[in-house]
C-alpha cells in the first residue's frame, strides 16, 4: 500500500497545529506559497485580462463616438452648404430671370462649390425642374422622406441607399464610382452577389422660400460615400493621431453598405485597401440584424482588432450600413500577458525567498514562546508563583516575556484601574465628539453664509457693471428705431412687425436690466416705509392680478387673521406679494386654487408681527430646487425668466427686517411664508437666505 495521508494521520496533524506554536509558525510560512500565491496568482490573471478588456473596450467605444460625431458633422456640413445655395440671392435672381440655360449653368457652379455630387432644383410638390444632371426615371422625388420634409418647409439630412439605376439616371459616373467588386472574405455571411452596385449617400433637400417665407421651390442635393477616403482617413488621424496608440498598433476606420466596405483604410496583404472585403457573420447579425452596437474583439480582414461597430440608419428608418473604427489588439494583448508574466515570476521569486527567511527567523521565536507556554499552563493549574524568567532574546519575544512576569504581579490592581480608565476615556470622547459636531455645524453654516455673501457681492458688482453698459446701447438703439420709423414714415410698413419686435425686446431688455440694478442696488429702490394692514395689501393685489386669476378658472381664498399692523413700503410689499401670486398661477396652468392668508406672527407670548402666505395646487417644487429657489439668476421656467423675481423678493423683505420662505410637496402645491416686523429692522446689504434655508421642506398638511 502507498503512504498516503491517512484519516489518523489528518487527526494527528490537526491536533498539532492546535497545539504547537512550532507548527503553526512553520504552516503560516508554507500556507502562502503552497496554497495563497497559487490562488492569488489565478485571480490576478483573471482580474487583469477583464481589466484589459473593460479598457480596451472602453477606448474603441470612446473612438466609435468621436467617429460618429464626425460622420454627423459630415452631414451637417452638407445641410448648411445646401441651406446657404436655398437663401443665396443669385439662386433667386437665376431663377426669376427665366432661361434654363442660364439656371442649369449657376446650379452646376453651386454644386461644384458645394463640393456635392448631384443637385436638384424641385418645384413646391417635388417634381424636378431643373438640373446640370440627367434625370431619367427620377424626376418625381417626393418617395424620398427628405424631400417631402423640405416640400412641406423643413430642411433635413439623412443617410439614404441610391440603386444603380438610380445613379445612372442622375450621372453615369456616380454609378460608376458605386460599383465595387466584392471580394470572398472568411466568416461573411453567404452572398450570391459579386459587385455591390448601390450608392450610399448624404441625402439632404431644403426648402427655397420667397419673401413671405413661402415654400417656391427646394434644393435637393449629396455627396456619394463610396470609395470616400478622405472621410475614413480623417477619422483615423483625427482619433488616431501619433502617440495615442503605442505598442505598435495601428487604428483604422471603415464605412459599410450593408457589410461591404465602401470606404475604408483597412489594409489588404499587398497594401490595397480592402474595398469591396465584408464583415464576419457575427458582426453583420449583431449591428445590422439586432440594431446594436458591437464593442468587442473581431476578425477584419487578415488580422484581429479590437473593433467598434454601430449601425447606420437611412431616412426610412432601415439599417442600411455600418460606420467601424478599431485597432491592432496584439501588441496590447502581448504587452498584458508580458506584464503578468513578469508580474508572476516576481510574485513567486518573492514569496519562495520569503518563506527561506521566515523559517530561519522562526526559530528564534520557538523557544521563548515555548517557556510563555508552559508558564501560561502553571498559572491555569493554580501555581501563581510561576514565572517565565529571564530569556536570551532581545527581541519583542524577550520583552514580551519580561513584561508578562510583570503583569502577572500587577494584574488584579491593574485590572479595576483599567477599568475605571476605560470609562473616563469614553466620556469624555462622548463629550468631545458632542462638541466638535456642534463647533463643525457652527463653521459649516458661517462658510455657507460667508459664500453666499461673497457671491452675491459679487454679482452685484457685476450686475451694476452689465447693467450700465447695456443702458446705453439699448437707449442708442431705441431712440434710432424711433428716428428710423419716423422718417421712413409710410414706407415702414412692409416691416411694421419687425419694428414692433425690436420695440418689445428693447423693452424687454430694459425690464431685465431694471431687475438687475434692483437686486444689485436694492437700497436705491427702497421706497417711504410705514405701518401699513396686511388685508389692506392682500385685497390690493387681487384687484391687480383679478384679470390673469379669472382667465385660469383659479379659486381664490382669502383668510386674514392677523391683527399686527407691518413696517414696510406698500409698493414694495405689493411688487413681492403680485410676484408671488403670478407664479402661484403660472403653476397652475389648468386652475386651482389660491389660499391668501394672513395672522399674526407670535414669539415668546408676545406679537412681533405678521406672516403673510401665499399658497397654490399646483404642480409643487422639485425637492432638488428647494434650496435653490432664492438664489440669484435661478430659474425652473426654461426659456423665459430671468431668475431674479424670488432673489428680488428676498432682499425686499430681508431689507426690513423680515424673512421668506417656502415649504412644498411636488405634485401638492407650494406654500409661500412671507414674515414682516411691526418695527422694521432695517438692513441694505443682501445675504445668504437663511430663514428660508431653514423653512425649505415638505408642504404642510
Amino acid at each position: 500500500m502507498g503512504r498516503g495521508l491517512t484519516p489518523p494521520d489528518v487527526g494527528s496533524l490537526a491536533e498539532r497545529l492546535s497545539r504547537s506554536v512550532r507548527a503553526k509558525l512553520l504552516a503560516m510560512v508554507l500556507a502562502p506559497l503552497l496554497l495563497g500565491v497559487p490562488m492569488l496568482l489565478g485571480l490576478v490573471w483573471l482580474w487583469g485580462n477583464e481589466g484589459y478588456h473593460r479598457l480596451v473596450n472602453y477606448k474603441v467605444g470612446s473612438d466609435l463616438v468621436t467617429a460618429h460625431e464626425y460622420f454627423a458633422r459630415m452631414r451637417q456640413n452638407v445641410a448648411v452648404d445646401l441651406d446657404a445655395l436655398a437663401g443665396s440671392q443669385r439662386l433667386a435672381r437665376a431663377m426669376a430671370g427665366g432661361s434654363p440655360e442660364a439656371l442649369r449653368a449657376y446650379l452646376e457652379e453651386a454644386r461644384q462649390q458645394a463640393g456635392l455630387d448631384f443637385l436638384f432644383l424641385l418645384d413646391a410638390h417635388g417634381r424636378i425642374i431643373a438640373t446640370p444632371h440627367a434625370t431619367g426615371s427620377h424626376a418625381e422625388r417626393t418617395h424620398w422622406p427628405v424631400v417631402n420634409a423640405a416640400v412641406a418647409g423643413e430642411a433635413s439630412t439623412a443617410i439614404d441607399v441610391f440603386d444603380a439605376e438610380h445613379l445612372a439616371a442622375i450621372d453615369r459616373s456616380l454609378a460608376r464610382r458605386a460599383r465595387l467588386a466584392l471580394v470572398p472574405t472568411p466568416a461573411a455571411a453567404p452572398d450570391t452577389r459579386s459587385e455591390e452596385t448601390r450608392g450610399l449617400l448624404i441625402h439632404s433637400a431644403t426648402p427655397v422660400k420667397d419673401d413671405a417665407r413661402r415654400t417656391t421651390a427646394v434644393l435637393e442635393g449629396g455627396v456619394l460615400l463610396n470609395g470616400n477616403s478622405e472621410m475614413v482617413d480623417r477619422i483615423n488621424a483625427i482619433i488616431y493621431r501619433d502617440g495615442t496608440l503605442p505598442l505598435g498598433s495601428k487604428g483604422t476606420a471603415t464605412l459599410f453598405l450593408g457589410d461591404a466596405r465602401i470606404a475604408t483604410n483597412v489594409r489588404l496583404f499587398a497594401g490595397d485597401r480592402a474595398l469591396g472585403t465584408r464583415a464576419s457573420q457575427a458582426v453583420r447579425d449583431h449591428v445590422l440584424g439586432e440594431g446594436k452596437v458591437w464593442l468587442d474583439t473581431a476578425f477584419v480582414v487578415n488580422d484581429y482588432y479590437v473593433s467598434g461597430y454601430e449601425p447606420v440608419i437611412d431616412s426610412f428608418g432601415n439599417r442600411v450600413g455600418m460606420l467601424y473604427v478599431g485597432f491592432l489588439e496584439a501588441p496590447f494583448s502581448d504587452a498584458m500577458h508580458g506584464a503578468l508574466l513578469t508580474l508572476f515570476a516576481v510574485f513567486v521569486t518573492v514569496s519562495i525567498a520569503g518563506a527561506v527567511l521566515s523559517l530561519n527567523w522562526a526559530r528564534s521565536v520557538f523557544k521563548p514562546m515555548e517557556r510563555l507556554s508552559a508558564t501560561i499552563r502553571q498559572v491555569g493549574e493554580g501555581d501563581h508563583d510561576a514565572r517565565v524568567g529571564a530569556v536570551t532574546s532581545r527581541d519583542e519575544i524577550g520583552q514580551l516575556a519580561a513584561a508578562f512576569d510583570q503583569l502577572l504581579d500587577n494584574l488584579a490592581a491593574r485590572r479595576m484601574e483599567l477599568q475605571r480608565w476605560g470609562d473616563e476615556l469614553d466620556r469624555k470622547v462622548a463629550e468631545r465628539t458632542r462638541e466638535l459636531e456642534a463647533a463643525n455645524a457652527t463653521l459649516d453654516q458661517a462658510r455657507q453664509h460667508l459664500a453666499m455673501t461673497e457671491k452675491l457681492a459679487a454679482i452685484g458688482e457685476l450686475t451694476a457693471g452689465v447693467a450700465h453698459e447695456i443702458n446705453n446701447p439699448v437707449a442708442v438703439i431705441q431712440g434710432n428705431l424711433d428716428v428710423l420709423q419716423e422718417i421712413l414714415g409710410p414706407a415702414a410698413a412692409p416691416v411694421k412687425e419687425e419694428i414692433r419686435l425690436i420695440h418689445e425686446q428693447t423693452h424687454r431688455i430694459w425690464l431685465i436690466v431694471t431687475k438687475l440694478l434692483q437686486f444689485a442696488r436694492p437700497g436705491e429702490f427702497a421706497g417711504y416705509a410705514e405701518g401699513i394692514d396686511p388685508a389692506q395689501v392682500i385685497a390690493d393685489c387681487l384687484v391687480l392680478t383679478r384679470h390673469n386669476l379669472e382667465r385660469r378658472q383659479i379659486e381664490v381664498r382669502v383668510d386674514n387673521a392677523a391683527t399686527c399692523r407691518v413696517e414696510v413700503n406698500t409698493s414694495e410689499l405689493q411688487q413681492v406679494l403680485i410676484n408671488l401670486i403670478v407664479n402661484a398661477i403660472q403653476a397652475m396652468p389648468e386652475g386651482g386654487r389660491l389660499t391668501l392668508s394672513s395672522r399674526d406672527w407670535i414669539e415668546d407670548g408676545q406679537p412681533v408681527g405678521a406672516d403673510i402666505q401665499v399658497c397654490d395646487t399646483g404642480q409643487g417644487i422639485a425637492a432638488e430646487d428647494l434650496s435653490r429657489i432664492f438664489d440669484p439668476f435661478f430659474t425652473t421656467k426654461k426659456g423665459s425668466g430671468t431668475g431674479l423675481g424670488l432673489s428680488i423678493s428676498y432682499a425686499i423683505i430681508e431689507r426690513y427686517g423680515g424673512s421668506i420662505g417656502v415649504t412644498s410637496h411636488p405634485g401638492e402645491g407650494a406654500c409661500f411664508t412671507v414674515r414682516l416686523r411691526s418695527e422694521a429692522r432695517y438692513s441694505d446689504a443682501p445675504s445668504a437666505p437663511g430663514f428660508a434655508a431653514r423653512w425649505i421642506g415638505p408642504a404642510k398638511g
